[in-house]
């Protein structure tokens, strides 16, 4: 059976990308995919380990080609995610992990029916921003850009399958834990592993 897809969102700052980074460690037999985009590496960020960090021309050669299931403008820069990526891991029966804005989700919710769309919110607005200026990654213009961004963001998370509210980090990434181990013990997933092993015939 082919792999799942858990699609994370969140506004910057709301930690999504630690809580994925986690899942990546205390949960097995998924991968994660990995986005190209156009800004450049903070930080510790490794080319092919937290992106494919890629200039704007072959950005838009991708684009151009049809390589991305999804692809976004995101503040200034831009960011995607090829076929190509998902398409190999889900086909070995891997799950994947997509770490991508509303906009993307929507598309890969579209052309993948069964992907699992989950929404990271911060406790409130006023921690968000303190969480974007600790960090110390963005220039005040960036900040204030994100913070005015983040309501409309917010109100996208009315769509999702699932809303994990990070006030506190450990119970987050526990949360977004179970709710994999969840999908992965649905009937319709599991039924098909266990049917020559109990004779059980469908409904």
């Amino acid at each position: 059976m082919a792999g799942l897809l858990f699609v994370f969102s969140a506004p910057s700052g709301a930690g999504k990308s630690t809580i994925v980074s986690a899942l990546r460690k205390r949960v097995g037999g998924f991968s994660y995919s990995i986005s190209h985009t156009t800004r450049k590496a903070r930080g510790n960020e490794k080319d092919g380990v937290d992106y494919h960090f890629v200039d704007r021309a072959a950005f838009k050669q991708m684009v151009k080609t049809g390589a991305f299931v999804e692809w976004a403008r995101v503040y200034d820069d831009l960011y995607g995610t090829s076929f190509s990526s998902i398409d190999e891991q889900t086909a070995s029966g891997c799950d994947v992990l997509l770490d991508v804005d509303p906009q993307g989700a929507k598309n890969i919710k579209k052309r993948f029916e069964e992907s699992v769309l989950i929404y990271i919110l911060p406790p409130s607005l006023e921690i968000l921003e303190k969480r974007l200026r600790e960090r110390g990654s963005d220039a005040e213009s960036v900040i204030k850009y994100r913070m005015k961004e983040a309501p409309h963001l917010i109100k996208d998370c009315v769509w999702y399958d699932y809303i994990i509210v990070n006030d506190d980090l450990e119970r987050a990434i526990e949360e977004a834990k179970a709710i994999i181990i969840s999908e992965r013990c649905r009937t319709t997933r599991k039924l098909p592993g266990v049917e020559s092993l109990f004779d059980i015939s469908p409904l």
